[in-house]
């Protein structure tokens, strides 16, 4: 095996949840870190990684914005999913105390998923690239009166910080849902237990498309678990939409749901199909 095959790419430092996410998925894979989204992707389709451990939504603070952007320009491939259980620290310098904190940094989706403690402690938000990053600055700075959220890991990985509160988050079911990306399409059997599939398509701009195009799953009985939309032209009039259903691609019903959806279409790209997480199972 190259070292490429056993690389995973994740977009953040050491100590961010992807991170984290990559070590419990594929404990025997290199974690990669990258310093964007689209470095993790560049690293698959280049071949410097097998794999690319992705963010698509949190429990708290909603989806992962930029990936709806980046998803359907891409040639990966969608593997697999993952459910990552977020408990988040208020990590300080060694020996700060929590009444004189006066900043807080964090990933953006890190700030949202701790509102009520950054308002109970009244502290001014610095959003930065990832969770980690924000503590390893917070190290870096050397001022007590900044804070970070992110994990405890990462309090572990930049030696001079110390956890000043635990389970910060909002909710207490936090949870982060991750997509596994590959250059190589991987479907599962059709008889190899429950599927997800993800794909991208752009309605015609005709009265009752969306209308039409939803329906083709509702007449065959397939469940929608996710739809989201996003303008992709200038002028506001063209939505794209990201799309997963319960099914496997080769699955009849399916594929006849995707024939009668290409008429409704301009676009009708197919992300993936994919075992559905256990969690999924458990719900």
């Amino acid at each position: 095996m190259s070292d490429a095959e056993n690389r995973i790419a994740y977009q953040g430092e050491a100590g961010a949840y992807s991170h984290l996410a990559c070590h419990n998925v594929y404990p025997g894979m290199e974690p990669v870190p990258c310093e964007s989204f689209e470095a993790a992707f560049e690293a698959v389709e280049q071949g410097d990684a097998r794999l690319a451990m992705i963010p698509i939504e949190n429990t708290l603070g909603g989806r992962v914005a930029e990936l709806h952007v980046l998803l359907p320009q891409t040639t990966l491939f969608i593997v697999g999913e993952h459910y990552q259980p977020v408990h988040h620290c208020l990590l300080g310098l060694a020996g700060a105390n929590i009444s004189e904190l006066t900043h807080v940094r964090s990933h953006p989706q890190g700030l949202a998923q701790c509102r009520r403690m950054i308002q109970e402690l009244s502290l001014k938000q610095l959003a930065v690239a990832d969770t980690a990053g924000g503590a390893r600055e917070v190290r870096d700075l050397g001022d007590p009166a900044h804070a970070a959220i992110a994990s405890e890991l990462a309090g572990e990985t930049y030696q001079g910080l110390q956890v000043l509160r635990k389970r910060v988050e909002d909710g207490a079911n936090n949870t982060t849902r991750f997509i596994i990306l590959s250059a190589d399409q991987r479907v599962p059997g059709l008889n190899d237990g429950p599927c997800m599939t993800s794909l991208v398509f752009r309605v015609r701009s005709v009265p009752a498309a969306l209308h039409k195009a939803l329906g083709v799953f509702a007449e065959r009985d397939i469940n929608i678990t996710k739809l989201e939309s996003y303008i992709t032209d200038e002028h506001f009039e063209v939505a794209q939409f990201y799309a997963e259903i319960e099914g496997h691609s080769g699955d009849t019903l399916v594929m006849e749901a995707f024939g009668e959806l290409n008429a409704y279409c301009s676009v009708l790209k197919v992300m993936g199909t994919y075992p559905a997480n256990e969690f999924r199972r458990r719900r």
